[in-house]
């Protein structure tokens, strides 16, 4: 019995070395227009799919695959006496080998090159079909759909039949890659047509496995587009709690005024400063906290220089991301063997989700993309900010929104001079920023405050007053919120009221 396989397929690398090889098992390979065009430019030879459908390729090729013969001959069951009648009365012949890889919707989809016509046009429609009728035929049928699949099964193949173990996982990343491209394409269509969610569609590919998890006993991997914001240029693997680290370090760093450092640990900043240059930023950043900081992930949103490299260079330091390195400071930093160099080579995309998951579900909700420039403030006390204090301020309230509930940041000069951060009491938070501070050598006097949730009793904003602080911005909101003004302005600070509240759990 002639044996048959059929290749459709946009991406063409290797299917020509792929298509040689069947024939010479044997095989008689029907192809689609352009792939066809493509194998006998290169002398092998193969069917056109209307010379073996009888049926020509319609609508400027949107219907070409979709015919009895095509599916009949990759649905119908070999054992199936009944299949095997009907398949003779019309002239249905098997085909054992489906290759097909789909339109690329993938890429289209997320580039601003294409209108929305040309979009829907890469929306593949024959091509899923013949991958889900053959994945659900495995018993009888072998479906590839990656350039990466053909090597083994060829090798497979030359032996003897294809066995069922590697059917049984051809068809699985059918299905999976099938998957995949419908949630791509869902996703847009719900964007693009305003459609409210009704269900969250998730479907990344994995990226890489992790040594372990949060802690060594837990398994863990990376899934999705790591490498389309991240470029890893030097230094070992990265752990679960190195990305996770590296993420928040990402968010604080763009979210600051040019010529930036943030110094993270455990998601939180230990350290946060704008300068005159990189390196001056770097070390005021640094005076912080020193402690907190080895060991710890810096970022900058400027390229690194050789000088703020030798800086660095002075204690251990888990990860260094920017979003370019000199040649110069590149070469330094690599000195140092575990330490990894990281480049950001995408702003954060303001639009993702963050998700977390809970027993029985998963919540989702928008990134918190607020921004003074955009929701104002209004002071409330009769003390009224000095222009060096109001700078002060909005950049404690960047490095507050970015630190963990209940938060409490002191800034002084553009640079973070004490940090509270996830504590259960706002006290302890104003508190343990304090000593923070004065532990290494700070002066609270004349410096300024955020919080990330409004006051409820006055005690929180007289134990900042108490420290020296000139100035307090803060949400506002609160039932006592004229205790909190009065006993502002019975301490002759000035307070900010935003008018929105930033918790970061």
């Amino acid at each position: 019995m002639k044996k048959f396989a059929l290749i459709s397929v946009s991406d063409k690398s290797k299917i020509i070395e792929f298509a040689r090889d069947l024939n010479s098992l044997a095989y008689r390979i029907i192809a689609t227009g352009n792939t066809c065009k493509l194998l006998l430019q290169n002398q092998i030879e193969c069917i056109e799919i209307r010379d073996f459908t009888g049926f020509p390729e319609i609508f400027s090729g949107r219907v070409k695959t979709l015919h009895p013969k095509i599916f009949g001959g990759i649905l119908m069951r070999r054992d199936d006496p009944g299949d095997i009648v009907q398949a003779a009365e019309n002239a249905i012949l098997p085909i054992d080998i489906i290759c097909v890889n789909l339109y690329p919707f993938p890429l289209v989809v997320e580039s601003d090159e294409y209108t929305l016509s040309e979009k829907i046009e890469n929306i593949d429609i024959g091509g899923p079909s013949l991958i889900r009728a053959s994945a659900k035929n495995y018993r009888n049928v072998s479906v590839l759909t990656d350039p990466s699949q053909y090597e083994g099964f060829i090798s497979e193949l030359r032996i003897g039949e294809i066995g069922l173990a590697t059917r049984e996982k051809l068809a699985y990343e059918a299905f999976s890659y099938t998957s995949y491209y419908d949630t791509l394409i869902a996703n847009f269509l719900e964007k693009e047509f305003a459609q409210p969610r009704s269900s969250l569609r998730l479907n990344y590919k994995l990226a890489f496995d992790l040594r372990y998890g949060e802690n060594p006993h837990q398994q863990a991997s990376l899934f999705g587009n790591f490498e389309k914001y991240f470029e890893i240029l030097h230094g070992k693997e990265l752990s679960y709690n190195n990305i996770v680290d590296l993420a928040a370090a990402f968010e604080l760093v763009y979210d600051l005024p040019l010529t930036a450092c943030a110094i993270i640990k455990h998601t939180n900043p230990c350290g946060a400063a704008s300068g005159k240059d990189l390196l001056d930023a770097y070390e005021s950043a640094l005076s912080c906290d020193p402690v907190s900081a080895f060991g710890g992930i810096v970022a900058f949103n400027q390229t690194v220089d050789k000088r703020t490299a030798d800086k660095l260079n002075e204690i251990f330091l888990e990860i260094i991301c920017a979003p370019g390195f000199t040649a110069e400071a590149l070469e330094l930093l690599k000195t140092k063997k575990n330490r990894r160099i990281i480049e950001f080579k995408k702003l954060p995309d303001k639009n993702d989700l963050k998700i977390k998951s809970v027993p029985g579900g998963l919540l989702l909700q928008e990134r918190d993309n607020s921004s003074l420039d955009t929701i104002g403030f209004n002071t409330v006390t009769s003390r009224k900010c000095l222009d060096n204090e109001l700078e002060d301020l909005k950049f404690a309230w960047v490095v507050c929104k970015h630190t963990k509930s209940n938060a409490i940041v002191y800034v002084k000069n553009k640079k973070t001079i004490g940090v509270g951060a996830g504590q259960m009491s706002r006290i302890d938070s104003a508190k343990i920023a304090a000593v923070k501070a004065l532990q290494f050598g700070h002066n609270l006097q004349g410096a300024v405050a955020a919080s990330d949730a409004f006051f409820p009793f006055s005690d929180g904003l007289l134990e900042i007053a108490s420290m020296g602080i000139t100035a307090v911005i803060q949400p506002g909101g609160s039932v006592r919120d004229a205790e909190v003004i009065t006993a502002a302005d019975g301490k002759n600070i000035t307070m900010i009221f935003t008018g929105i509240r930033n918790f970061n759990h």
